[in-house]
């Protein structure tokens, strides 16, 4: 497990430290949009998440966590779901670091220099899942723009090992979007194509500057429309948050945008900011209106949608792709 140095608020320019791990104010100080915070919404009733208790198994897989020297994006991104996940003992794998290339203004994964990639990293995260006897599993990482293939191939490598210890283990990858990289990351996946394929859009395009600076949307959807199209049985999947300022009809575009791109699977969920720091939230949407988006996503052709408050892109991932890769089987 990474031992290094964690800062939180802003730095001045002499104090400013490119190997620590920056998070809130230290992450997002220097990001070229200004993030305003504004009224505090009061969270409302529907929104509840479960907390891990000594009588479940979250305590157990921390323990084993910290002893393989592995990362959860459950923990790296304060999920709030971490409880219940990790009460069930499921969680979902982070690798390549705990330091990202990138500085979203609404994630509380550390930003920083990348640390050089582990090569024990795929082994021991075989390892942990056959210990663990995990039957669907999560691969995500952070983004690393400092590396050529943009990480493809330590996804590839960390497949590989898990087949190899686990070989009826089903495996989703959420990938990061290999900007600039797409082609030859497509082509090294191609030496071990995950179950499920999954790249988060995350929210509407007229957002993207504020959200997602360095990203493109269309380019994340050509990234899944491009896999789809050498995998065409391997479902793909994307992802979306609400509650960042987009309206309803942004949101069933970005919907149809998916299906146009051949995105078999979809997730919406309330997006819950991490601090003070991060990007605020604007609405919380209310349970009918999940509801809606729910039917109108089947409406639109997806084989899966897990739409609501508390839906992250890996909450029961294993459920989600249940039915999709079923229908692969036929």
């Amino acid at each position: 497990m990474s031992t290094t140095e964690v800062v939180r608020d802003a730095q001045s320019v002499e104090s400013y430290n490119p190997l620590a791990k920056q998070k809130a104010g230290a992450k997002l100080s220097r990001i070229p949009v200004k993030v305003v915070q504004g009224e505090v919404l009061k969270k409302p009733e529907w929104i509840r998440v479960k907390a891990g208790s000594p009588s479940t198994r979250f305590y157990e897989i921390k323990q084993i966590l910290r002893e393989s020297n592995l990362h959860t994006v459950c923990e790296e991104a304060s999920c709030p779901n971490i409880g219940e996940c990790f009460g069930k003992g499921t969680a979902t794998f982070m690798i390549m670091g705990d330091k990202c290339t990138r500085r979203c203004p609404f994630c509380d994964v550390g930003h920083g220099r990348p640390d050089p990639l582990d090569a024990d990293e795929p082994l021991n995260l075989a390892k942990t899942i056959a210990k663990l006897k995990l039957k669907y599993v999560v691969i995500t990482s952070v983004d690393r723009d400092d590396l050529r293939d943009g990480g493809a191939q330590h996804f590839v490598d960390c497949i590989k090992n898990i087949r190899e210890l686990s070989p009826l283990t089903q495996i989703e990858v959420l990938v990061p979007d290999f900007r600039g990289r797409d082609d030859r990351a497509l082509e090294i996946l191609k030496l071990a194509p995950p179950d499920v394929m999954n790249h988060n859009l995350e929210t509407a395009p007229r957002l993207y500057k504020e959200a997602r600076p360095g990203s493109d949307y269309q380019f994340s959807l050509n990234l899944l429309k491009k896999f789809k199209a050498l995998h065409p049985n391997v479902p793909t999947k994307s992802g979306i948050m609400v509650g960042l300022g987009e309206t309803d009809e942004e949101i069933l575009q970005v919907m149809q945008d998916m299906r146009d791109h051949n995105i078999d699977m979809l997730t919406i969920g309330q997006y819950l900011s991490p601090s003070n720091s991060h990007l605020p939230v604007k609405r919380y949407v209310h349970p009918d209106t999940f509801k809606m988006f729910e039917e109108k996503a089947y409406a639109m052709g997806f084989s899966h949608a897990a739409v609501g408050a508390m839906v992250r892109s890996s909450y029961h991932a294993d459920q989600q792709a249940e039915h999709a890769l079923a229908n692969t089987a036929l």
